[in-house]
């Protein structure tokens, strides 16, 4: 009987846990203990212990006000490891394969971590000359077309604490650092649905990105496509923007 009640005791436990950092994921900004014991409908001294659980296994993290949790080292880990599962990156290869195939330039998976872009897979293209990034790589969000597209569908208050957390450094002489010009760029990416890096984060290079969507039409990734400016214009970028955009929706199905 009391193997039994600690069973119980221990899944439902281990059911908040799962439930807490689940909670953290989807909202996608720091919380409080609070908003937390809140959310979960859990007494604050329950949310408390899970809290100081999590941190000190490191799946949490305290933001950069103290009073507020998200996700940590090793949740990130945790989700790079199962979206790079053998099964299924293989099938995320033949996406950007296809796309490398088509557009002739490298691509990449990237998605939001924290408050940079995070490289989970890419496919290079054959060139000779090519930006070689590696999976797990972060680059700055402000000046790459996957970082600016992220920004422009995430909500403001997100994307506002975001800017404030960050430095709008200068890559390079393309790189927007005014907050005003950065914010008309988000509503001109919202609306057309993609994003460009104009030789703003390496000089020489372009890109352009698209988002990738799950099953509630939350964008979680990106697809991107980037080239030497001498090789690819904007132009000619665009020109690939279906074959980047049902590359999403085929990604999209594999979250």
């Amino acid at each position: 009987m009391a193997n039994s009640d600690q069973t119980r005791s221990s899944g439902s436990s281990a059911e908040r846990s799962l439930r807490l950092l689940s909670t953290l994921a989807k909202e996608g900004k720091g919380m409080s203990l609070a908003q937390l014991a809140d959310d979960l409908q859990l007494p604050k001294a329950t949310a408390h212990r899970l809290t100081t659980q999590l941190l000190e296994l490191g799946f949490i993290g305290r933001g950069e006000d103290e009073r507020y949790f998200e996700i940590g080292p090793a949740m990130r880990r945790m989700a790079l490891d199962t979206l790079n599962h053998d099964t299924v990156r293989g099938l995320r290869h033949i996406v950007l394969t296809d796309v490398v195939s088509t557009v002739g330039e490298t691509c990449n998976f990237t998605t939001l971590d924290g408050a940079g872009v995070m490289y989970l897979d890419r496919v290079e293209a054959s060139w000779p000359w090519r930006l070689t990034l590696d999976v797990g790589v972060h680059v700055p969000i402000h000046c790459t077309a996957s970082g600016k597209l992220f920004l422009s569908f995430m909500p403001e208050d997100r994307r506002d604490a975001i800017l404030k957390t960050i430095k709008l450094e200068r890559m390079t002489d393309h790189t927007i650092t005014d907050i005003g010009t950065l914010k008309k760029e988000f509503a001109s990416i919202a609306k057309q649905g993609y994003a460009y890096d104009r030789q703003e984060f390496i000089p020489g290079l372009i890109a352009m990105a698209v988002p990738v969507r799950d099953a509630d039409n939350q964008v979680r990734g990106a697809i991107a496509v980037h080239a030497p400016v001498a090789r690819l214009s904007i132009e000619a970028a665009t020109q690939h923007l279906s074959a980047l955009q049902n590359a999403a929706e085929r990604m999209g199905a594999l979250l």
